[in-house]
């Protein structure tokens, strides 16, 4: 959880950033939404953007109890790559998005227990991945799975977060340019069969599909009691794409909106 505590630092720095809650110029309530017809929002970009709440308090307020958290929505406002600079340490760098705006998640679901102030959420279905590359300053382009598959997050009513399974960017079918895969193709490069246990190969010719591990951070900004509308700001940090096992995966920081509704 030590990666979970070092995005709730910035988590709490980023609640600033509630305010595009309201300022986003797409932004709809959930109703407003689900009234627009598919000719409304084709090529609007709105399909990409999460609801917003109206009114409401700035903190959650219900009966202890066990909830399903439906309709969670993650709309990523920021994509940054962590990378080694000049001086030989370690930042975040901003990079650029070439995914269209196909990256937010939602219609998510899960378990949502409150007691009292403690609250733990277990992610079980919905859109919960979503391939999206960005490009490094230096014209790298780093592809990643932005997910938050099998999260259990845990906290209060103000801050919770916990890790969550990064699978791999593509399945163990997937073959590589010389017809190399996981589960089936050729298991070394065609050409170079008697070089297939060299050291320089073994990562191209031993596919490795592992999930590996994110952590996140959502930070409560709005709740309507009323309704079980919740909504506010998100960090997350996870692995990009290892290229099958080819490639270190670099961490990715992704910041950005959520929306959910409260259910008994």
């Amino acid at each position: 959880m030590n990666k979970v505590q070092q995005v709730a630092k910035g988590a709490a720095a980023g609640a600033a950033a509630a305010a595009l809650i309201a300022g986003s110029a797409n932004a709809l309530t959930f109703d407003e939404l689900n009234r627009l017809t598919y000719m409304q929002v084709k090529g609007t970009g709105i399909a990409n953007t999460c609801s917003v709440i109206e009114g409401g308090d700035n903190k959650i307020n219900l009966p202890g109890g066990k909830y399903t958290l439906e309709n969670l929505c993650l709309e990523p406002t920021s994509f940054t790559v962590k990378e080694e600079n000049a001086n030989g340490t370690e930042e975040f760098v901003k990079t650029k998005l070439m995914t269209r705006l196909t990256y937010t998640l939602d219609q998510i679901s899960g378990d949502f227990d409150l007691s009292g102030t403690s609250v733990t959420f277990t992610e079980k279905d919905g859109i919960d991945y979503a391939a999206t590359t960005v490009q490094m300053p230096g014209g790298e382009r780093v592809p990643f799975l932005f997910t938050i598959k099998e999260l259990v997050a845990k906290g209060d009513t103000s801050q919770f977060g916990g890790d969550f399974t990064v699978p791999s960017y593509r399945g163990s079918s997937f073959l590589d340019p010389k017809g190399r895969g996981g589960s089936t193709g050729y298991d070394n490069a065609v050409a170079l069969p008697a070089a297939a246990d060299a050291d320089e190969l073994a990562k191209e010719n031993t596919k490795d599909t592992t999930a590996l591990k994110g952590s996140i951070v959502f930070s409560v900004a709005k709740a309507n009691n009323s309704t079980g509308e919740i909504a506010g700001v998100f960090e997350s940090i996870q692995p990009s794409d290892t290229d099958l096992g080819s490639k270190a995966p670099k961490d990715v920081k992704v910041t950005g909106l959520w929306y959910g509704q409260l259910k008994k």
